[in-house]
């Protein structure tokens, strides 16, 4: 016969104390302290008494932010726990906390640009070479023309 475990997982967890607070202070930390702590310092976890603990890179960003735990909390607002507590752990990979870069759309070579860079390249005796370089001109042409216009 096969035994619910779903009470003995509840239990065991539970022992961690409450991860669902953990999100608004995570979303909220990188505004709250800035680029650099960001980098520096992100939170780990929550305590049963409520105490949010923060890993650090090292020691020195350890000391130096609990130095300043009541200006982060008050920038926290509604999202700070009662107490800070910073260590060295684990940080996230900072390449996931870098907001994404708007993409710039790379402009079609127009037909001036086609026939621009064929002129250029004429001067290349191989065929499929000249090609080659004909197109991959064209796109730099229209690369650049595109760069001009959005100044």
């Amino acid at each position: 016969m096969i035994d619910r475990i779903d009470g003995d997982v509840g239990r065991e967890l539970s022992r961690f104390g409450p991860a669902s607070g953990l999100a608004p202070l995570v979303e909220a930390w990188p505004k709250a302290v800035g680029p650099e702590i960001a980098r520096n310092a992100w939170p780990a976890r929550i305590a049963r008494n409520g105490t949010l603990h923060v890993h650090t890179s090292s020691s020195a960003w350890a000391f130096e932010l609990g130095q300043l735990e009541t200006r982060i909390r008050e920038k926290l607002g509604a999202a700070a726990p009662p107490r800070l507590r910073f260590a060295v752990g684990p940080l996230p990979d900072p390449a996931l906390l870098e907001p994404a870069r708007p993409t710039r759309r790379v402009a079609e070579p127009e037909e001036s640009d086609r026939r621009r860079a064929a002129e250029l390249a004429a001067a290349i005796d191989d065929e499929s070479l000249r090609k080659v370089v004909a197109d991959a001109a064209a796109w730099s042409l229209a690369s650049a023309d595109s760069d001009r216009r959005s100044w």
